[in-house]
This record gives structure tokens, C-alpha cells and sequence, in this order.
């Protein structure tokens, strides 16, 4: 079973976050959410509090399919900040699992950090006019190599399910997964 870290720092944007982590655990892929705070509670963009699986200081050295980085004013802010986030992203792109920024993620936490790598991203808004090492795509979700990144918020579900299909190693359109996903409550 393919398994995903999805991290979350205080002030992350908590539908980014929790729409993903939803849909691929509906794909049956296995989620662990990371706290990149000192507790296991964080408190999201709109106030509102969750708690995490784990600490990414617990979890630092796994290595996981894929990590998740929720964007959020705040949250992407505290993700980039963090030296702990940067090893720990690093060590997961030089093992060529996937790396995958939404929003806001990736231009402050991997452009503000040296990690895109030359790779075609997309964020959201105007960010991206601040990244040098990376080139920008106007695109809903855009992958290069074991980068996928999503442009925000309302385009939140194919990113979900892009990256679901990339770890479920599926070539079908990415809408295509959506048929395979319970929505019964």
C-alpha cells in the first residue's frame, strides 16, 4: 500500500489539506498526517484546530510515497521556515518520491528554499514572480519528474486526484479515479 505524509504547520489552509487527505484515503492509499509543530495539535488558517497523526520530528526519518504540503498564507510561511521540512523534503526528492506543493507551497516553501530544481511548477497568485530556480506553468496541476504541483484551493480535487494516480501508478485521466471513489456518508 503506498503510503503519503501530508504536513501540517500552523495556519495551513485546512480544505487543501483535508480534501486530499480524504480522497486518497478513499483510494485506499494510507495518510499520515505530520504536525511540523512542537504537539500534535495544530491550529489551521480559519482557527481551526486538528490533531495530527504524529510530529514530523517523530516521523523524520520515514520515508513515505509522497509528501503533501497544504498551502495557507501562514501555513506555507511556517513550512519554509522550518530546517526540519526542508531535510525532510529534500531526503524524499533525492530518493525521487513525490513531492507535492498546493497553493501557496510551492513558491515559499520549495522556490524559498532552493528545491525546485530548474522543475515546471504552478502556485497560486502572483508567488511565483519572487521563485528563481523554477519555471512557472499557468495550470490547474502541473508534474515534472516526481514534482506535482497545484495552482490552489478551487482546483483542489485534481490535484487530489493527481497525485493519486501517480501513486497508484495509473495513466487514465485523472477524472477517471473519480468514479472509483465512495461518496456514500
Amino acid at each position: 500500500m503506498k503510503k503519503v505524509a501530508v504536513l501540517l504547520a500552523p495556519g495551513f489552509e485546512e480544505s487543501e489539506a483535508i480534501v486530499t487527505i480524504d480522497i486518497l484515503r478513499r483510494l485506499n492509499i494510507e495518510v499520515d498526517t505530520l504536525a511540523c509543530a512542537e504537539s500534535r495539535a495544530v491550529v489551521s488558517y480559519h482557527d481551526i484546530p486538528m490533531v495530527a497523526d504524529a510530529t514530523l520530528t517523530e516521523r523524520a526519518d520515514d520515508l513515505y510515497d509522497a509528501i503533501v504540503l497544504p498551502g495557507g498564507p501562514q501555513g506555507s510561511v511556517n513550512l519554509a521556515a522550518s530546517q526540519e521540512v526542508v531535510r525532510f523534503i529534500t531526503a524524499h526528492d533525492n530518493a525521487g518520491k513525490f513531492i507535492c506543493p498546493i497553493c501557496s507551497a510551492a513558491a515559499r516553501v520549495l522556490g524559498g528554499n532552493g528545491l525546485l530544481k530548474g522543475r515546471r511548477y504552478v502556485c497560486s497568485g502572483d508567488l511565483w514572480q519572487r521563485v528563481r530556480d523554477g519555471e512557472y506553468v499557468d495550470a490547474a496541476v502541473v508534474e515534472d519528474g516526481n514534482l506535482i504541483s497545484g495552482k490552489g484551493l478551487g482546483l483542489v480535487f485534481d490535484f487530489a486526484l493527481t497525485v493519486a494516480a501517480r501513486l497508484l501508478d495509473d495513466e487514465k485521466p485523472v477524472r477517471d479515479h473519480a468514479d472509483h471513489i465512495d461518496y456514500r456518508w
